[in-house]
């Protein structure tokens, strides 16, 4: 095959403002036997005792201490990748990081406090719909929990109020963008195919217009090799509800 080489980059484009953001998220659902509140022997996971455990020591703990090496494969550095990242973790992840690998757990709250030093008070970690359910298809006062659970979840473990927050499988409607607005979340990360609309692409030296945007929440699609865009949700596929039903406590 030819030698595929990209174009060169445009002079005038100062390096600086060329940007790329990733997002991490990270979720294991609770694998507990109900009856014993204890993670069984996974065989699958062999050689460890379940997938939790393979997956922290195969992923999480090593982005909390990342290797940086030099041409010689010589460690020269170790660095938390977390602090230079977007990410979430799920609720109930973290309670099982916390009992089971305190020492992960405590990286990724540390990467959170080192961002925010880093970025003017705004750290790397967003929230997480509590029990990772898909949204759309919640009744009002359950998807309304699940936002102010996530929440209190992660004042709770983060010391700090949540700006954004990731939705299950990114599944949204303007119902639940609405929920989250009222509920204090600046922003959610949504796949290209949930936008209806998009802004054209702009050259890079220019300054971007203001997205198109839901009052009072950010849209920020994400998708590999994507650049971010200001987008316009879909309307959803069905009416939504007319009626309040009570506030859950």
């Amino acid at each position: 095959m030819p030698k595929q080489t990209l174009p060169p980059a445009d002079p005038n484009v100062p390096v600086h403002n060329r940007f790329v953001c990733m997002h991490g998220h990270f979720y294991q659902p609770p694998r507990e036997n109900p009856w014993l509140e204890a993670v069984e022997l996974q065989e699958s996971a062999a050689p460890f005792h379940d997938w939790n455990e393979r997956i922290t020591s195969e992923c999480y703990a090593p982005n909390g201490a990342s290797r940086i090496t030099d041409s010689s494969n010589n460690i020269i550095r170790i660095l938390n990748n977390y602090a230079r990242m977007s990410f979430n973790f799920g609720p109930t992840l973290l309670s099982w990081l916390l009992e089971k690998a305190p020492r992960t757990y405590r990286m990724v709250l540390d990467a959170d406090l080192a961002s925010a030093a880093r970025y003017s008070g705004h750290g790397s970690a967003i929230a997480q719909v509590y029990n990772h359910i898909i949204m759309p298809l919640a009744s009002e006062r359950d998807a309304r929990t699940q936002i102010r659970w996530g929440i209190a979840d992660f004042e709770h473990r983060f010391g700090r109020k949540p700006e954004g927050m990731w939705l299950a499988e990114t599944a949204v409607n303007r119902h639940v963008l609405d929920l989250m607005a009222q509920e204090g979340i600046q922003f959610t990360i949504l796949a290209p195919s949930s936008a209806g609309t998009s802004a054209p692409s702009r050259p890079l030296n220019r300054v971007p217009e203001p997205p198109t945007r839901v009052p009072h929440l950010r849209l920020s699609p994400a998708s590999a090799g994507m650049r971010l865009r200001g987008v316009q949700p879909r309307n959803p596929p069905f009416p939504l509800p007319g009626s309040q039903p009570p506030t859950p406590p």
